[in-house]
């Protein structure tokens, strides 16, 4: 059994109400408590601006749901900074929430660049960008060993590094919660009879893969990732992160040394909790506005489609539907890879375009793309004869029309012969007399 925590509460409590008939009590902490609500409110309108830019040009919802998330993060700190400043008693609780949704945002970020990259490939498939890709070297300080990014499981291990952070986070936080209501969690505490010690030690293996896992995928996709401010969309959330961990860090230093001193109805580490709830609010503000810079609704404005409802895609940023399933998608995977299915071995092998895809002429379902840019069949004599109306000679035969020998089965027969089939006009020209050749 753990031993019992301390008290880091007074027994005294304030009975003094914030109204009464002589007006306002203004001191230290109502100050503080009102200042810091402004700034709360300041950092939720920024907030709101940004998600509702994204949310009535909701036109790429792959990422701008994730991106929604992420714009969240100032919003719910500086909520949760003010209740948790307002009511300090139960600071422990509120700071064991608030992290939960760090684990959101740093999964909704590696969502997101996946959805970057997968972009920047024909397929738009985060495996079909990775396919050009060579063996690497691990990030530091694993940089002696090698890894191949077309590797079946590759995406699957990235993708697991940072989602079970949005698992054991949440987990640990619950466990905290009951350990701080049973009185043993001693979050102060680096006692080995404490459970504060050991759950803190998982929560930091935890976050060190996902940001390893992230590190290492966007060091891969640094070209892929070009002209869409990865770097510093990855700051607006490790800033946070950095600041809140640091700040605290020093405010519990200067208690610890005596610095912050206790008060009738604060102890010194409920006046060290404060400051850091206080500043945090604070600085969500500045968040809010580097986050709206960092992710730009200017990305997404469609002049010639209408604007969205808001209303879906905020029902989309909640619905973490897509986190279950990719989850999911891993721990199949895991499970296939440790039976044995073939599937899980070897490299993923992706269909590369032929000359045709690749400069326009056809799509990949092998259809003609048309001077207009409307798609249609090689294999329908009308969709290809208005090209070859207007070439000079068309009514020639043989292969002045831009035609070509094929080798064709002959349907009825068992041997083969040749046929002619058209080519595009892309690929028929001309001779100054006119006469067309392929």
């Amino acid at each position: 059994m753990a031993a019992t925590c301390e008290s880091e509460n007074t027994e005294a409590i304030d009975q003094s109400s914030f109204w009464d008939e002589n007006g306002i009590h203004w001191d230290a902490h109502r100050i503080g408590w009102a200042v810091s609500g402004a700034f709360a409110l300041a950092a939720i309108m920024v907030t709101v601006v940004s998600v509702g830019r994204h949310a009535r040009h909701y036109h790429v919802p792959t990422e701008q749901r994730q991106i929604i998330r992420i714009l969240y993060m100032p919003l719910v700190y500086a909520i949760v900074s003010w209740f948790s400043y307002r009511f300090f008693r139960a600071y422990t609780y509120y700071s064991l929430v608030v992290i939960i949704y760090e684990a959101i945002t740093i999964s909704a970020f590696m969502l997101l660049i996946i959805q970057y990259v997968a972009s920047t490939s024909s397929g738009k498939t985060a495996e079909g960008a990775l396919a050009r890709k060579d063996k690497e070297k691990l990030p530091i300080p694993f940089c002696c060993w090698r890894y191949r990014p077309t590797k079946a499981y590759f995406m699957y291990t990235i993708k697991w590094s940072v989602l079970q952070y949005v698992i054991i986070r949440p987990l640990v936080s619950i466990i905290g919660i009951i350990c701080e209501a049973l009185h043993i969690l001693c979050q102060s505490s680096w006692s080995y009879k404490h459970p504060s010690v050991y759950l803190t030690a998982v929560d930091f293996v935890s976050i060190s893969v996902a940001l390893y896992g992230l590190i290492l995928f966007y060091d891969l996709t640094k070209q892929e990732l070009n002209g869409r401010r990865p770097l510093a969309k990855f700051l607006t959330i490790k800033l946070i992160v950095m600041c809140t961990f640091y700040q605290e860090f020093v405010f519990d230093a200067l208690q610890n040394h005596g610095i912050i001193k206790a008060t009738e109805y604060w102890t010194g580490s409920n006046i060290a909790d404060g400051l850091n709830a206080f500043a945090i609010t604070i600085e969500m503000v500045l968040f809010a506005f580097f986050m709206m810079w960092a992710y730009p609704i200017s990305e997404y404005i469609r002049p010639e489609l209408p604007k969205t409802s808001a209303k879906r895609a905020i029902i989309d940023s909640l619905n973490f539907g897509d986190f279950v399933a990719e989850i999911w998608g891993s721990l199949k995977f895991f499970y296939d890879y440790a039976v044995g299915k073939s599937h899980t071995r070897g490299v993923i092998k992706h269909d590369a375009p032929d000359f045709g895809e690749a400069f326009g002429v056809y799509n990949a379902s092998g259809n003609l793309r048309t001077r207009g840019g409307s798609v249609a069949n090689v294999a329908d004599p009308e969709a290809v004869q208005p090209f070859f109306a207007n070439q000079p000679n068309a009514s020639r035969p043989s292969n002045l029309g831009g035609a070509r020998h094929v080798r064709t089965p002959e349907s009825g027969g068992s041997g083969e012969t040749y046929g002619m089939r058209p080519l595009p006009p892309q690929m028929v020209s001309a001779d100054a007399n006119g006469r067309s050749f392929a």
